[in-house]
């Protein structure tokens, strides 16, 4: 029982970034209709950032830890919306209202590029990040078996979720929230009662990107190095476990990635890992066919 409860405790910080990264990408998507594999790479490139600029700080600038990450937090930050920017303004939104398979040509374009400027950036080195904020809370003190986690999982957990919730109430309640909903629901419809469809996507892929590099912030801090083939594989998945959920409903798919997350820990627990990844993307798979159905996307 400790050891189910205790795997239930780990999926938690999963399920949450799952949520939040599923969120950012459902904002983008809704005003597109058309995938992108650009925000897993925004993911990555954040991450990456995080932890070079972070070192630099620590190495070059001779910073305390909380210093040097507060560098390599803005840095992230700072890139991943600029390269949001970029790409969604130059790159995304010429094609976004033409052609769908232009998107995703153009979508492994823009990731090549963040790739290989990380790789550059980082002279082909992988970086760690030292160990913080790893006090093991406890929630049951067994003496067999404690079912505990520690601060940074907590804290992370903590902040995605207030990203989920606060997102939410921002699109369900505000001026822009409401512009994106028109935008989403029927373009033209929207140009037509004066609301310019082109910015609304910009806003909404810049919005997406800022989430991208927060959870990759978020994510290097608590595994301690980003590899950009780990930021492709979560966005892949995002963008699968986002059609469960709904990709034009952020919050939906905010949930239905927190099921997914769930599932993974608890397949990491009791089945064997080699087969985790294939047996989530073939659940994904699966569910999609199931529930698939027919729609004009404009």
């Amino acid at each position: 029982m400790a050891y189910f409860l205790q795997q239930i405790a780990n999926a938690v910080p999963v399920a949450a970034l799952y949520a939040a990264l599923a969120f950012g990408y459902a904002i983008a998507f809704a005003v597109t209709r058309r995938a992108d594999l650009t925000y897993g790479a925004l993911f990555a490139f954040a991450g990456q950032m995080f932890v070079l600029f972070a070192d630099f700080g620590w190495t070059r600038l001779w910073l305390v830890l909380p210093a040097a990450l507060g560098v390599g937090a803005a840095a992230a930050l700072t890139f991943g919306l600029g390269a949001g920017l970029v790409a969604g303004r130059y790159v995304m939104r010429p094609l976004a209202f033409s052609s769908a398979n232009a998107v995703v040509v153009a979508s492994l374009g823009s990731l090549l590029v963040l790739m290989e400027t990380a790789r550059l950036a980082a002279d082909t080195r992988s970086l760690w990040l030292p160990p913080f904020l790893n006090q093991v809370i406890v929630f049951w003190p067994s003496p067999d078996f404690p079912v505990a986690l520690t601060a940074v999982q907590l804290i992370n957990t903590t902040l995605m979720a207030a990203l989920v919730a606060g997102g939410h109430w921002l699109l369900t309640h505000s001026y822009a929230g409401r512009y994106w909903r028109a935008v989403s629901e029927d373009r033209d419809a929207a140009a037509l009662c004066g609301i310019d469809p082109a910015t609304v996507y910009i806003v909404a892929y810049g919005a997406a990107s800022l989430i991208a590099a927060f959870c990759g912030i978020l994510a290097a801090s608590y595994y301690g190095n980003m590899d950009f083939g780990t930021g492709l594989t979560f966005g892949v998945k995002v963008l699968f476990i986002a059609a469960i959920g709904g990709q034009t409903a952020p919050l939906y798919a905010a949930l239905g990635a927190a099921g997914v997350g769930l599932l993974e820990t608890l397949w990491s627990a009791y089945g064997p890992i080699l087969w985790r990844d294939f047996a989530i993307f073939g659940f994904l798979v699966i569910v999609l066919v199931v529930t698939r159905r027919e729609k004009v996307i404009p």
